[in-house]
């Protein structure tokens, strides 16, 4: 039954990743789809990528396990170690980012990465979900297909039981790791499997499957809704990702928070809680006009200006930052703000005029005082300017300025200042490129 069961789940895919914690789920998992390789799938490339929290005094022991357990059945062998910050939303879900990051940082190109939760698992999913009060999107619990980290997500044993497993370990002789901390009730997971669910499948032997069906319905309200609202999301959102605040207020509440949770999905973002979306409504998107209104979700944030929505990520300060330069090759910027170069004088960039033998270069990301630009008549506030080219306030200290000595010379893609004029045809020019 299992191994057919996984060909049709399977598909076309045939770069397969598991995530191989070496308990019943995985090792069942792993173990069969090596058993397929070697039958009607000669064509399966395996790997198998152990993640070692170090919560436990036996995780070594249990990573060695696995590693065994690979060398028996010719499957290439990754273990990874990781920490866990239990202050990042408890321990459970710390543990589970922190596996999760190191999976998809360690994917190949063109991998599907497979995880063994299994129709029990899919449960819990559901009532632990309903105990914080989710929506149709919280109560969709698991789906068989995903994507993380940019990656395929396959979970094919989603539909089957757990004594499914537990036979076909059964009858092929497994061995498995059994974790200690399964048995601690003060997670609720483990509470919910151990204290609850026993009871509520000896009543209802169909639990599991009854839970599975309402994930699964709700999972298809949240589908069509995705359908509804796309046209209205294509129309808010414009090209940098940002959310019009203007044409989300004259909504209805429930049509205005079911597109902010749309638009954060896209982001990539967390699902908020509803207390959550309305202080986002209420202290970001139509708070003062001259607020520079920001909420904080974890690492990122959610803010505000010329009345759209942004989400940022988290950005390193840069406001005192100062980088050397004598504009020779290539200058490659702090927090992923791509690079700097100069070049002989092109249509394209800034044209400014070279150092001369007093001055010296540097790129920074703060002005201060008043600055020329050229263009203007007179000089003006960098925040005056800012505001006059539509940069965000979160952006003004991550934009690439050109210093000669102390004098700003230049801000990269933007202007530049009556300081990088020539002064006479024997003065040479280049061109500023910023490539993000």
């Amino acid at each position: 039954m299992l191994p057919e069961h996984l060909v049709k789940q399977l598909g076309d895919r045939r770069r397969l990743c598991v995530a191989f914690s070496g308990g019943l789920d995985s090792t069942v998992l792993l173990h069969a789809l090596v058993q397929l390789r070697a039958s009607i799938l000669p064509d399966l490339q395996l790997r198998a990528i152990h993640v070692n929290h170090g919560l436990s005094a036996f995780a070594n022991r249990w990573t060695a396990s696995c590693q065994a357990h690979c060398q028996r059945w010719q499957v290439e062998f990754l273990p990874l170690f990781v920490t866990v910050d239990a202050s990042q939303g408890g321990i459970e879900a710390a543990a589970r980012n922190a596996r999760y990051q190191a999976l998809t940082q360690n994917l190949h190109s063109g991998e599907t990465l497979l995880t063994a939760q299994h129709l029990n698992d899919q449960c819990e999913t559901f009532i632990l979900a309903l105990k914080r009060g989710s929506g149709p999107a919280g109560l969709s619990s698991m789906g068989e297909r995903a994507k993380v980290g940019g990656f395929p997500l396959l979970r094919p044993l989603l539909s089957l039981p757990r004594e499914a497993l537990e036979a076909y370990a059964g009858q092929h002789q497994l061995s498995w790791i059994d974790d200690d901390s399964n048995q601690d009730t003060r997670f609720d997971r483990n509470f919910l499997r151990l204290e609850v669910l026993p009871l509520l499948y000896q009543r209802w032997p169909h639990f599991a499957a009854a839970t599975a069906r309402s994930a699964g319905l709700c999972a298809e309200q949240e589908s069509l809704l995705d359908e509804l609202l796309q046209e209205d999301l294509d129309s808010l959102t414009d090209a940098q990702g940002s959310l019009s605040v203007s044409g989300l207020e004259p909504l209805s509440e429930s049509r205005r928070f079911a597109l902010l949770r749309r638009w954060l999905a896209g982001c990539g973002a967390k699902m908020p809680s509803r207390e959550q979306l309305q202080r986002m409504w209420d202290e970001v998107a139509v708070s003062r006009a001259d607020a520079e209104p920001q909420m904080r979700l974890g690492a990122f944030s959610l803010r505000r200006f010329r009345q759209r929505l942004y989400w940022l990520p988290p950005m390193q300060a840069l406001k005192q930052t100062v980088i050397p330069w004598t504009g020779e090759g290539i200058l490659n910027l702090p927090d992923n703000l791509g690079h700097l170069t100069f070049a002989s004088q092109t249509d394209e960039g800034l044209s400014i005029r070279k150092p001369r033998d007093d001055e010296t270069m540097s790129i920074r990301f703060y002005a201060r005082g008043e600055v020329h630009k050229v263009g203007r008549d007179r000089s003006r506030q960098m925040k005056k300017l800012w505001q006059e080219l539509d940069v965000p306030p979160w952006e003004r200290n991550r934009i690439p300025l050109v210093f000669y000595n102390e004098r700003p010379i230049a801000a990269a893609g933007l202007f530049i200042t009556h300081d990088a004029l020539t002064t006479g045809p024997q003065e040479a020019v280049w061109s500023l490129l910023w490539q993000k």
